[in-house]
């Protein structure tokens, strides 16, 4: 199909897509009885510095940065032959929320499929009423960051409740292949946390970050498509709605990569922190001072001296850690490892999490009641409980010791939080 006068994104139409869907393709899924056909609007950019794996688990994550609530009620509609209009694209016009319900993922959990569920979605009151329960079939793979040189993929397709076997699927979503897949065992493999700023030394894959001349060894090419239905009378509309809507997606991922792409000005430490959070090794330091000051004991081994074998340890270490602002709605902003995978999110995405979120109704109790005590004495123990993660996924803990994080003035910073022996529920 001809373009708009710019080349970015490809428009492609398939007119007969009974022969692509086969016999199941029935009139009574809308398309044959109206005349019409699918239409696949496509483009391609080039990422550097960003691993596939951690650009396809933000965008599977967050679907809010990037995706329309109106495209996702419009897509939903039309496979139902559902009679609504075309609407215009919104860059970020995710007005609802999304639930995670997994049907099934391999061993070492890079490979998801699950559904999605989309809350609050319509373009009209009218159209609301029918799209209300908005449901997303989902693959998710090549989330091991681990791999050098593997591609990572999420594709998605509206379905209805019924998850019928006999029910075609209209996917659309996100390939990214990296150039570089010769790379040998011991180039970078550069991940957004706080590992990539220290040697890990492991076999392979995860070495001490060099942002020097080979910052942008790491390229990869993301694809991105979408596919829609359309009437033979309304196929122009559509076309210019797809194209508007790819270029919108395309600018907000790379306003993502930017941000999970690692600083190029030579900083030793890497990822970028929120704004206002303190360099990682400083507040390293904060974290542990302060947890011995009010609590007598040291929070990490003590062999662990050195600044960078102190970020390292902390980082590493076995239970959830976690800082959160001190505001009246506190949010956090940073997590060790730990406590990034009972989150389930990356620290690009941490600073949107809310303190609130997580707790369940006795844990913000309990933590209501503790507060002034945290503030005055320093630290309160907490009783075992459940944290929801971002994904909406219950974590239970056996107990939490939250304490007041002071700077170099002694004042304070943030509250730091450490669930102990969680585990998904």
């Amino acid at each position: 199909m001809g373009n708009d006068g710019m080349e970015d994104v490809t428009i492609l139409i398939n007119s007969s897509p009974s022969k692509l869907f086969g016999q199941q393709f029935a009139s009574s899924d809308g398309l044959p009885a109206l005349g019409g056909g699918i239409l696949c609007a496509k483009a391609s950019m080039l990422l550097q510095n960003v691993p596939p794996a951690l650009l396809v688990r933000f965008l599977r994550e967050h679907r809010s940065e990037w995706a329309d609530s109106n495209i996702d009620a419009y897509s939903a509609a039309s496979w139902k032959a559902t009679p609504c209009t075309v609407p215009s694209s919104r860059i970020g016009g995710f007005g609802g929320g999304q639930v995670i319900l997994p049907l099934a993922h391999t061993v070492e959990h890079e490979e998801f499929l699950e559904v999605i569920k989309l809350e609050n979605n319509g373009l009209t009151q009218e159209e609301a009423l029918l799209s209300r329960d908005m449901f997303l079939l989902q693959l998710c793979s090549g989330l091991d960051e681990n791999a050098v040189g593997a591609c990572a993929e999420l594709v998605f397709a509206p379905i209805d409740a019924s998850l019928a076997d006999s029910s075609p699927l209209l996917p659309s979503g996100f390939r990214v292949i990296p150039l570089d897949s010769g790379m040998d065992g011991n180039s970078p493999n550069r991940t957004l946390d706080l590992a990539s700023a220290l040697e890990i030394g492991s076999a392979g894959s995860r070495t001490s970050v060099d942002y020097g001349g080979n910052s942008g060894n790491l390229r990869s090419v993301l694809t991105i498509a979408f596919q829609f239905t359309f009437e033979n009378h309304l196929r122009e509309n559509v076309a210019s709605m797809a194209r508007q809507y790819v270029r919108g997606v395309v600018a907000s991922v790379q306003r993502v990569a930017m941000a999970l792409a690692p600083s190029r000005l030579g900083s030793h430490l890497g990822p970028r922190l929120p704004p206002g959070t303190p360099e990682a090794l400083t507040l390293a330091r904060w974290v542990c001072q302060s947890y011995r000051f009010h609590l007598g004991v040291e929070l990490l081994r003590p062999n662990s001296e050195v600044n960078e074998s102190l970020l390292k340890t902390l980082w590493h270490h076995s239970d959830a850690i976690m800082c959160c602002s001190l505001k009246s709605l506190p949010v956090f902003t940073f997590a060790n490892q730990a406590g990034l995978d009972m989150l389930e999110t990356t620290l690009v995405a941490l600073q949107d999490i809310s303190l609130e979120k997580i707790l369940d109704d006795n844990g913000r109790k309990s933590f209501c009641s503790d507060i002034a005590q945290i503030m005055q004495q320093g630290y309160a123990y907490l009783p075992a409980g459940v944290c929801v993660s971002s994904m909406g996924r219950p974590a239970s803990y056996d107990r939490a010791i939250a304490w007041k994080v002071l700077n170099d003035e002694e004042n304070p910073h943030c509250i730091a939080f450490m669930f102990m022996n969680w585990s998904f529920v």
